[in-house]
C-alpha cells in the first residue's frame, strides 16, 4: 500500500508562499515532508505493509496588540499554495484576535542552512530489505515450535524547512525507526516483548529479536505467583527510558519555580545546584550525540512550560541537566530563563543517562543477584504527584524471578509506584549505557534515549495486576 500527500509544490515553495502571504507583523512556517514505511505481522503472517507521504504545515503570526504581541498557530495536511494561504489567514486572524503572549521577544533571524535548496530525504519499503527476509525465517521457527509473534517495525525520514519573515532559512532531517515484537505460546496464557529504535534498520537483527522473545517465553513456563511487596528489582534500559522520559518532561524551568513541581526548592525558585541523584550519575542531551541526532535549532508551532516559538531557530548544544548527582540545568525558554536568573536551555529531542561507575551488561547483572526480579517493560504510566514526580503504572509482558543469579520463572504482573529521582538516588548498581527504547514513549514521542540498566534493592510493587 502506498499513500502519498505530496503535491508538486516544493516544501521551500510553501514556506516561502506563507510568508509572502502572511499580513501579520511577522510570521513563522514550518514545513515537514515526511515519508514512512512500515511492516505488520500477526500470527507468524506478515499482514500489512506500506509507505506514506505527507506534507505537513504549521504557521505562527505574530500581531502587535495592545499591551504586547499576540500569536496564532495553526497547523495542517498541506502541499499546495491555495491549502496554505487557508492555514495562513486563520493564523493572522488568529494572532490579531488573542491577547498579548507572555514569553513575547526578539524572533531569531537572518540563519540560513547550507542545504537550504536541497529536495526532501525519503525512505521506502527497501529499509527492510535485509530485516524481511529474516523474519520470515523467524516465522517458520517460530510455527514449527508453537510460538505466535505479533508486532511492528517503521521507519520514517522528516525533512523539516523552517522559514520566518526575520530571514530564517533551516533545514534539518531526521530518520526514526524502531521495531517491537511480541511472543505469545499458542495456548495464548504467555507474552514476551522486545523492542529498540534505529536509524535505518542496519542494525536490527530479525533473528535476534525473535531469539529474544523465545528466551522470554522459555523462562515463563514456570509461574511463581508473588505478592505486592518491596522487590529487589532490575530495571532493564527500557524500562529506565521510561522513567527518565517522564523526569525529563516534567524538568520545566518555570513551573519549578514556581514552586509546582520536584525541581522547585522550598521558600521560593529552583533546586538547580542541588543535590537530586546519587554522586556519579549525569543526564543530558546533546543533538550530535552519535546514533541519537535530532535538530540542532528548536522547532516549535506552540508555546508551553518548556517552549515558545519565540524561540523558533535558537541554536541547541549539549546541555548538561545532571552532572554528578548535582542539578545544573532545567528547560528554559527564553522568557523563563529572564524569570530563573539561569541560562537558556531549550528542550532537545534526546536524552543520555550515566552511571560513572555502571559496568558490564544486564546479563552481569542478573548473574549478581541472590533473588530478585526482572522487569521486561513498564506501560501505562501516570504522574500521581508532581511535587515528588511520583508515577504508577503496570508491568508487563513479563516479570522474570531471578534466584542465585539465575532466572527461574515467571511472577504475575504488578502495579507499581516510584518517583524516577527517588530512584536515581536508591539503585544499588548499574550498567554501562546503551541505546534503549520507551515502550511507554518511544513509538510516537520520544525514541532517542540511552541509558543504563538499573538495579533497585526496594521497588515498590503496590499491589498485584491481573494483566499478561
Amino acid at each position: 500500500m502506498t499513500i502519498s500527500l505530496r503535491g508538486t509544490t516544493t516544501a521551500q515553495q510553501l514556506v516561502e508562499h506563507a510568508l509572502a502571504t502572511s499580513t501579520a507583523d511577522d510570521c513563522v512556517a514550518i514545513v515537514r515532508d515526511i515519508t514512512s514505511a512500515n511492516l505488520r505481522w500477526a500470527n507468524n503472517t506478515l499482514t500489512t505493509n506500506g509507505v506514506m507521504t505527507e506534507v505537513s504545515v504549521t504557521v505562527v503570526s505574530f500581531a502587535a496588540v495592545d499591551g504586547g504581541i499576540a500569536t496564532g498557530s495553526v497547523s495542517g495536511s498541506a502541499s499546495t499554495p491555495d491549502q496554505v494561504t487557508a492555514l495562513v489567514q486563520a493564523a493572522d486572524a488568529a494572532a490579531r484576535a488573542g491577547s498579548p503572549a507572555e514569553d513575547a521577544g526578539e524572533l531569531i533571524g537572518d540563519v540560513t542552512s547550507s542545504d537550504w535548496d536541497t529536495e526532501p530525504e525519503t525512505t521506502d519499503i527497501g529499509v527492510y530489505r535485509a530485516f524481511a527476509p529474516a523474519l520470515g525465517e523467524a516465522f517458520v521457527q517460530a510455527t514449527a515450535e508453537n510460538r505466535l509473534l505479533y508486532g511492528f517495525v517503521n521507519h520514517e525520514v522528516a525533512t523539516t524547512y523552517l522559514g520566518s519573515s526575520r530571514g530564517l532559512r533551516l533545514r534539518h532531517v531526521q530518520p526514526t525507526g524502531h521495531y517491537a515484537c511480541t511472543g505469545k505460546d499458542t495456548s495464548l496464557t504467555r507474552s514476551a516483548w522486545t523492542g529498540g529504535a534505529t536509524r535505518d534498520f542496519r542494525d536490527v537483527d530479525a533473528a535476534a529479536m525473535a531469539a529474544t522473545v523465545k528466551q522470554r517465553l522459555g523462562w515463563a513456563e514456570r509461574r511463581i505467583d508473588l505478592p505486592a511487596g518491596r522487590y529487589d528489582t532490575i530495571l532493564p534500559p527500557s524500562s529506565v527510558a521510561d522513567l527518565m522520559i517522564d523526569a525529563y518532561w516534567g524538568a520545566g524551568a518555570r513551573v519549578a519555580h514556581e514552586g509546582e513541581s520536584v525541581y522547585s526548592r522550598r521558600g521560593g525558585g529552583t533546586r538547580i545546584g542541588d543535590k537530586v541523584a546519587a554522586p556519579g550519575v549525569s543526564l543530558f542531551s546533546d543533538p550530535t550525540y552519535a546514533g541519537l541526532e535530532c535538530a540542532p535549532f528548536v522547532i516549535t508551532g506552540s508555546s508551553d512550560n518548556t517552549d515558545s516559538v519565540f524561540d523558533n531557530g535558537l541554536a541547541l548544544e549539549r546541555t548538561d541537566w545532571v552532572q554528578d548527582g548535582l542539578l545544573t540545568g532545567l528547560l528554559q525558554t527564553r522568557h523563563s530563563a529572564g524569570m530563573t536568573g539561569q541560562p537558556v536551555t531549550p528542550m532537545i529531542d534526546n536524552l543520555v543517562l550515566e552511571v560513572g561507575d555502571g559496568a558490564g551488561t544486564i546479563d552481569d547483572m542478573i548473574a549478581g543477584t541472590q533473588r530478585g526480579l526482572l522487569l521486561t517493560c513498564l506501560w501505562y504510566i501516570r504522574e500521581v504527584d508532581p511535587q515528588t514526580m511520583l508515577l504508577t503504572g503496570l508491568t508487563r509482558d513479563g516479570v522474570y524471578v531471578i534466584e542465585d543469579g539465575e532466572i527461574v520463572g515467571a511472577a504475575n504482573n504488578f502495579r507499581w509506584n516510584e518517583s524516577p529521582i527517588d530512584l536515581l538516588n536508591r539503585f544499588s548498581a548499574a550498567t554501562e549505557s546503551v541505546p534503549s527504547f520507551s515502550r511507554e514513549w518511544g513509538d510516537d514521542y520520544f525514541s532517542r534515549t540511552a541509558t543504563p540498566a538499573l538495579r533497585i534493592p526496594d521497588f515498590n510493587m503496590s499491589s498485584v495486576s491481573q494483566g499478561v
